[in-house]
């Protein structure tokens, strides 16, 4: 039976502070993204503005503005890139742990091995040559370069993700399937496949935060060309707007707004695979 004692009472109370302190960085970015630039410079910052005002989303969306054509741009392009190195990782990561997961031979064991090796080591390390194989093959400076990167990149991470789940996997299914004539192909996609869904929601967020987000590799690889991503557009974008905080702010804002709405329709099957991964 459960007791409301007063360690249940500081529980909440500290919850609750840290709660307000996670959330205080988002208010701040609000309330100084509605105000006007007279306003930024005369309130306080813990003030809300007392007649917020949308101007700050309209001066940068407007089709009249030269910001609103890079920063629209920048977005298709983190999108495009996003999207495409989420479904390149799902395609590509799920079978190749598979049958990680499933074969019993050395060579299987000793490549996954590698795969947890990639993990740890900082992608920054093997820039030079990456950059220049890229250059050699045409994939610098084009969107599709950079989800071939991406997947190169986050492809252990996958394939760590998917493994961890396929082993806690029961194989009665595959076996029955197995009895019943079908191949190993069409039960990986018809029946196992479809059991990882809180694995690739996990995969999909994972992957998505970190390509969304990454502003190191984009400038590397992107630089000068005209698919630059969000983070890039917002860095060029902030440095010519100095001190202007209000603009400065939405701009975040915007760059925050498709994650944040992918994370909400998703957060069902990562909070599953998040469970899955630790009753495993």
């Amino acid at each position: 039976m459960f007791r409301y004692t007063k360690k249940t009472l500081v529980l909440e109370i500290v919850t609750i502070l840290a709660a307000i302190a996670f959330l205080m960085p988002f208010y701040f970015l609000l309330s100084t993204a509605l105000k006007t630039g007279e306003q930024v410079l005369t309130t306080s910052t813990l003030s809300f503005p007392t007649s917020p005002t949308f101007e700050n989303f309209s001066t940068l969306l407007s089709p009249s503005s030269d910001a609103s054509a890079s920063i629209v741009k920048g977005l298709l392009s983190s999108l495009f890139i996003t999207a495409g190195t989420i479904v390149a990782l799902v395609v590509v990561g799920s079978p190749a742990a598979y049958v990680f997961a499933r074969s019993t031979s050395r060579w299987s064991s000793r490549t996954y091995y590698l795969f947890l090796i990639a993990i740890l080591l900082p992608t920054q390390l093997g820039v030079v040559p990456l950059y220049v194989e890229a250059r050699a093959l045409g994939l610098v400076g084009t969107p599709w370069g950079m989800i071939v990167i991406y997947t190169g990149v986050l492809i252990p991470l996958s394939v760590f993700l998917y493994a961890g789940f396929f082993r806690r996997l029961p194989r009665d299914y595959e076996e029955a399937a197995t009895v019943d004539g079908a191949s190993r192909t069409a039960v990986f996609a018809w029946i196992v496949f479809p059991l990882m869904g809180p694995a690739t929601g996990t995969v999909a967020i994972l992957a998505g935060l970190i390509v969304w987000n990454d502003f190191f590799t984009a400038l590397i690889f992107l630089n000068g060309s005209d698919y630059q991503t969000l983070p890039v557009v917002m860095y060029n974008y902030v440095g010519s707007l100095v001190s202007q905080w209000n603009l400065i702010f939405a701009v975040v804002i915007i760059s925050m707004v498709p994650i944040l709405v992918f994370y909400f329709f998703a957060q069902k099957k990562f909070i599953q695979g998040y469970a899955g991964g630790l009753k495993g």
